[in-house]
């Protein structure tokens, strides 16, 4: 397997972005990450070689790349509750400029750069997001629905908001299959939350599992953060490589 950094061309500047690849001549099934708020880091790096051990080529970007390329903060102590959230305060300015033009233009970008590599199928991708990165995976599959086949979305926060632009209302041009997993102990993606997401998915007629995962927090797939859990990140791999098979019929 190899594990490079590349850059990948967008309309707003070269996005930095991590990419394993598995060894072999390919062509590979495209696996497109969205990260979470914390950015590139070793950890992302060690989730995209997991998911290329299984046969995909995997593509994380930096989608806070108009900030400068990553890391764009020190993330030393994150398994620091205190830490961890301190954090979120320099955070929220960029995730709020991600916005659904943003996103879907990014999102073009991306797999733009996905199709013109020789060592990729010529199919539609699938993408998985974490925390924020499972939000905005949302849009950007809503965005370009005849591109991507498969979305699996793990503790994503605010898909339901009471604003105009709420990824929720955008699933009805999704034609592919979704995947949800919802941490119980998540105050951006409550029960009620939750309850409205489906009634939009099942008005849309799209093909989807909504999950909960109990005794989960928010961000429960990060191994390098205070809210690692060890059995619900299991449980998500099987989720995940369950819908990658299926999708590309492995």
């Amino acid at each position: 397997m190899e594990t490079t950094t590349v850059d990948v061309p967008t309309s707003d500047g070269v996005a930095d972005a991590c990419l394993a690849r598995p060894d072999g001549d390919g062509p590979f099934p495209a696996v497109l990450v969205f990260m979470d708020a914390f950015g590139l880091r070793p950890r992302l790096a060690e989730m995209a070689e997991r998911i290329a051990a299984e046969g995909y080529l995997v593509l994380v970007p930096n989608l806070f790349h108009r900030a400068g390329r990553a890391p764009l903060f020190d993330l030393a102590g994150l398994d620091d509750p205190e830490r961890r959230g301190a954090l979120f305060g320099q955070l929220m300015p960029l995730i709020g400029a991600l916005t659904p033009e943003v996103v879907a233009r990014d999102a073009e970008a991306y797999l733009d750069f996905l199709a013109a590599r020789g060592d990729v199928v010529s199919s539609p991708v699938t993408i998985t997001g974490y925390c924020m990165g499972g939000t905005n995976a949302l849009r950007a599959m809503a965005a370009h629905p005849d591109r991507i086949a498969a979305l699996a979305s793990f503790h994503a926060g605010r898909v339901v908001t009471d604003a105009p632009d709420s990824p929720h209302l955008g699933v009805g041009s999704i034609t592919g299959e979704v995947y949800f997993a919802h941490a119980d102990n998540d105050q951006s993606m409550t029960a009620e939350q939750i309850a409205t997401l489906k009634k939009a998915l099942e008005a849309a007629g799209v093909t989807y599992r909504s999950e909960l995962y109990a005794g989960a927090h928010h961000g429960f797939t990060m191994a390098d953060t205070a809210a690692y859990d060890e059995r619900a990140t299991e449980r998500h791999w099987s989720a995940l490589f369950d819908l990658l098979g299926r999708t590309f019929r492995r």
